[in-house]
């Protein structure tokens, strides 16, 4: 697969978890159901997991399924991914991401008395916490969910794993952190996820954008060199090994057979 394919479906993969996940936070956290309440916060966690579970068959078998710039690093780390290939995948996820962000936007300007700078599902700390968490707490809690996330992300797609079910096992992590991180930091464990919504929001958000780019990318790495460290796996070849020379059968190489001597 070419990699103008492959960083298409990134690009595309990634939009999906951010108008997905973010869309979900926007328009359905708070809206009258049956129930008059919302999916809240289990329902937008669910809702992250099921973005990544669905696009991880539709197209992991293109790209491998990222849509995660800390996967992506994490994958690198862990000798599971050519490293010419991370800033091509890095920026296709962010640029889905912000072609989500503005697209739930325009949707969200919809609505009579909208107001991006009430938060528009960015991630952020202090003030701009859910539950009022300082930078130190979030950066924490951001670097061990991020590196839980792509611990299960090398695990799942471990050769030796069971065949056919890595997307539900990455979808449940990824709803698992959410259900932690929603109240610390909104959860990001994704930098184009948190690039894409601070853009629109401005300010405060691309301010405080730094902790959502450093601690997965440091969450990443960590999983990157424990995985093989706990499961014994051996590295993969992070850059494919070149062509080797093969020795062709010539008179000089070929032994030379055995004549039957008169008995």
């Amino acid at each position: 697969m070419s990699l103008g394919k492959r960083t298409a479906a990134e690009c595309l993969g990634t939009f999906w978890l951010v108008f997905g996940g973010c869309g979900s936070a926007l328009f359905a956290a708070t809206a009258p159901t049956l129930l008059n309440v919302g999916i809240g916060w289990l329902g937008v966690a669910f809702a992250f997991g099921l973005t990544v579970l669905t696009m991880v068959y539709a197209l992991g078998p293109v790209s491998g399924g990222h849509f995660n710039p800390a996967v992506t690093l994490g994958l690198t780390v862990g000798g599971r991914f050519p490293r010419r290939e991370l800033p091509h995948y890095v920026l296709a996820q962010v640029a889905g991401a912000i072609v989500a962000a503005a697209l739930l936007f325009v949707i969200a300007e919809g609505r009579p008395g909208f107001d991006v700078r009430e938060g528009f599902a960015a991630n952020g700390y202090g003030a701009h916490s859910p539950g009022g968490y300082g930078m130190g707490a979030c950066l924490l809690a951001e670097i061990v969910l991020s590196f839980g996330f792509v611990f299960v992300v090398l695990g799942a797609t471990d050769e030796r794993a069971p065949k056919g079910f890595a997307g539900v096992a990455i979808g449940l992590a990824l709803t698992l952190a959410h259900l932690v991180g929603i109240p610390i930091t909104n959860t990001s464990v994704n930098p184009a996820r948190s690039t894409g919504q601070a853009l629109f929001v401005g300010g405060w958000a691309i301010g405080q954008l730094w902790l959502f780019w450093v601690a997965p990318f440091v969450g990443g790495v960590l999983a990157g060199l424990a995985y093989p460290m706990f499961t014994g796996a051996r590295r993969r070849a992070a850059e494919p090994p070149a062509p080797e020379r093969q020795v062709r059968a010539s008179p000089s190489n070929v032994p030379p057979a055995r004549v039957p001597t008169p008995g």
